[in-house]
């Protein structure tokens, strides 16, 4: 896999100009930072699969965080918070797919407009103000940091692998791939495209509201302009972890590896002593090669394939 190539290249080239890099607490404070990105990128990595994408995640990211900061001002427990926020992640993102699924809109209009509407709403709902003065029990879930730094790993990596688990293992994950890949062939294969698209922007809308409870937990405030970017970060993930942008091919695993690879350049720039504002025209480098290489590697496919196509013409005749 190309995205394990090139972090197996940028962890061998930082060991070589800055061993200090690995350290425990080093790679700790990358898996937490990018938890939410984590769970996130995989929601967008379904979503893409399916043959769509979201990219108002940023804006739900932000509704959501704020959320969490109401509902725990209003004494709602932890535990019911996030159940609540995730529940509010996956009506915004059912909404996505309605819009594209049953409406048949573009995704890319579609999720444009619930960016704004989103990002403006709840800069008005605000006042573009912090949600502050918030209970003792809301950071870090009212555990030590060390223990709900693990548990906030442990959350995003067990749910990334569950997903994975269920693209690749149950009908549903099928599905998805099998719309992605021609949406024609799945109807006529007893698939339902719009249910199977409603489900994957209502799962990746799951997944923000989650993943913003998880970071919001990690500050003692909480900001309305939270998730600016994160559609970028997590569409750049997938893409470097090597699933097709087009739709019908594509993995968890890549989306990992993605993630890792680019949540670990600025603290390796850092490091080596180089300005981390190299960080997203390396980031932006890394995306090219990506896509550069998926598009070879399916000229590749259809070459190959049509070879093995005028074989089978020929021995017909």
């Amino acid at each position: 896999m190309p995205s394990a190539l090139a972090y197996f290249a940028l962890l061998l080239v930082v060991a070589l100009v800055a061993p200090s890099f690995f350290s425990a607490g080093n790679f700790r404070d990358i898996a937490l930072n990018s938890a939410a990105v984590l769970l996130v990128a995989v929601g967008m990595t379904v979503v893409i699969i399916a043959g769509e994408i979201d990219i108002s995640v940023g804006s739900q990211f932000a509704v959501c965080s704020v959320a969490a900061g109401w509902l725990a001002l209003a004494g709602v427990p932890m535990p019911l918070v996030a159940i609540c926020v995730t529940v509010i992640g996956a009506a915004m993102g059912a909404l996505n797919g309605v819009l594209v699924g049953r409406l048949g809109l573009p995704s890319i209009i579609v999720t444009l407009a619930t960016l704004v509407a989103w990002r403006d709403a709840i800069r008005w709902a605000t006042g573009g103000a912090w949600v502050q003065n918030l209970p003792p029990e809301f950071q870090w879930f009212g555990l030590s940091p060390a223990a709900a730094q693990w548990l906030i790993v442990v959350v995003s990596s067990g749910i990334s692998a569950g997903i994975a688990w269920i693209l690749r293992n149950l009908a549903v994950g099928r599905a998805a791939f099998a719309v992605g890949s021609d949406r024609e062939a799945a109807r006529l294969a007893g698939i339902e495209p719009p249910r199977v698209i409603v489900s994957a922007f209502a799962v990746t809308g799951a997944l923000v509201g989650l993943a913003a409870v998880l970071n919001a937990v990690r500050f003692a405030v909480v900001p309305s302009n939270a998730g600016v970017g994160l559609e970028l970060q997590a569409v750049a993930a997938v893409v470097v972890g090597g699933t097709a942008i087009t739709g019908g091919r594509g993995s968890v695993v890549g989306t990992v590896i993605g993630v890792a690879l680019l949540g670990t350049i600025g603290t390796a720039l850092t490091f080596a002593g180089i300005s981390p504002m190299w960080t997203q025209a390396i980031q932006g480098l890394i995306i090219l090669a990506a896509l550069a290489t998926d598009a070879a590697l399916s000229r590749l496919v259809r070459n190959a394939r049509s070879r093995v196509h005028d074989v089978s013409r020929a021995a017909a005749r």
